[in-house]
């Protein structure tokens, strides 16, 4: 371990490679070329308690790497040698996936720190990130990345329909359908993202088989129009306006006994329907990532006049993935997140971070009625585990697993992996629920 208490003379043996790498590595270029790079910008990488810093120089359409001071640099990633040493395994353990997993939401680790100027940190998010994980490759070799085929036919149809619920009025929404069996599911996304997260799933033929599902994308998101009732950029969201807009899309659609299932801020909405269930006509839920409360200290980067959110938020979230997974789904959410108007993804995160509160509610979830299964991947730092083992240990009968190899959005990350989760939970929801049934014919006769 003591040889990470110097990061630059850690990853000294690598250094040549690093350095190529940086010269050489197109996802790099692309983030680096821009004729508004118009003068060099210095961050530096360290351990705490050492100042010989990894110092990178970016100009237009390159970067270079050398050894100095953090007081060359306009901010400095620094973290516990023991830390570092973690993030420099070769496949690593959750939260070292990523720079911002070591930092933090729910996982709160002493010694990691942002030296320096914090607004050019965010702006170079997506830079460091990248820089960071061409280190991994120098010193580590690639990473393994999950493989999947490539897709050669798409089962899902697209349509519009207008809905109506509280916060958002009146408003024309995307969905999509696919599939063919019995049990209707709908698929909610994440914050500040749309439904195409799902693809990967409604194209699988075991789901297609046994369900006809349905994703849609909020309002404002993705393909659906925005809401009129309020001004670009003072979006929010609200368990009333969620919930309201799951029921109306049920209703629209005329779906028989669905179950819900969705990520994250969706999982969340999910724990809400399960307490609402009769409001939306529900027999089940599957909460992706939920929890039955979050309070955790706010960054604003998110909605800044001084950051690209296009840039800034796909980065934020990117690292809550398994390192493992298909590189084109890691891409795919990132292009998600970069590609949704200003201050959806903040407005949404009013609702996940601390809007949305079942504490004192989640006891009344009547799992004969509304059985609830929650899945959580353990490379979520985000909503971990551990948090969703405690909520769903508050909802008598909810069921809980957490997935190997799958992170914050495993519908997209790995949908081969994901999708037997999936089907373990639908099957328990339509057992307990055909359990039920069967005994209230008994009690009538």
């Amino acid at each position: 371990m003591g040889s990470w208490a110097d990061l630059p003379e850690a990853l000294k043996g690598s250094f040549d490679k690093f350095s190529g790498l940086l010269q050489s590595d197109g996802q790099l270029k692309a983030f680096t070329t821009s004729n508004a790079i118009d003068k060099p910008a210095t961050f530096g990488i360290k351990s705490s308690g050492s100042d010989n810093t990894l110092l990178i120089e970016v100009s237009n359409g390159s970067a270079k790497a050398k050894a100095g001071s953090s007081k060359d640099a306009l901010f400095t990633l620094s973290a516990l040698p023991e830390q570092w040493e973690q993030f420099f395994q070769d496949v690593p353990v959750a939260p070292y996936q990523s720079y911002w997993g070591m930092f933090g939401m729910n996982i709160k680790q002493k010694g990691i720190e942002v030296q320096g100027d914090e607004t050019s940190f965010a702006r170079w998010s997506h830079v460091w990130r990248r820089v960071l994980e061409l280190a991994h490759d120098a010193q580590c070799g690639p990473m393994e990345e999950d493989t999947q085929p490539e897709p050669t036919q798409d089962y899902l149809t697209g349509k519009y329909v207008f809905l109506e619920a509280p916060l958002w009025g009146k408003t024309k929404v995307f969905y999509e359908y696919s599939g063919e069996g019995k049990q209707p599911i709908v698929f909610l996304h994440t914050a500040g993202s749309d439904s195409r997260q799902y693809h990967g799933v409604m194209n699988d033929s075991r789901m297609r088989s046994r369900c006809t599902m349905y994703a849609f994308d909020l309002p404002g998101h993705g393909r659906s129009f925005p809401s009129q009732k309020y001004f670009p950029g003072a979006h929010t969201n609200t368990e009333d306006s969620y919930v309201g807009i799951i029921a109306a899309f049920v209703k629209a659609l005329g779906l028989r006994r669905p179950i819900i299932c969705g990520a994250s801020m969706a999982g969340q909405a999910c724990l809400a329907v399960a307490i609402r269930h009769k409001e939306v006509g529900a027999i089940g839920t599957i909460p992706l990532q939920g929890s039955e409360y979050l309070h955790m200290e706010r960054q604003w980067h998110d909605q800044s006049p001084y950051v690209n959110q296009s840039l800034f938020n796909p980065e934020w979230i990117y690292g809550m993935m398994s390192p493992t997974a298909p590189l084109a789904n890691k891409q795919l959410i990132w292009h998600l997140y970069s590609a949704q108007a200003y201050g959806i993804f903040h407005g949404d995160l009013d609702f996940y971070f601390g809007g949305w509160d079942g504490r004192t509610r989640l006891a009344t979830i009547d799992t004969n009625q509304c059985p609830v299964f929650m899945l959580t991947g353990e490379y979520d730092w985000s909503t971990t585990p551990a948090t969703s083992q405690k909520t769903a240990a508050q909802i008598p009968g909810a069921k809980h697993k957490a997935m190997p190899d799958l992170g914050h959005f495993p519908a997209t990350e790995n949908p081969a992996k994901f999708v037997p989760h999936l089907i373990e939970a639908i099957e328990h929801i339509q057992k307990v629920r055909s359990a039920n049934l069967s005994t209230m014919r008994l009690g009538t006769d």
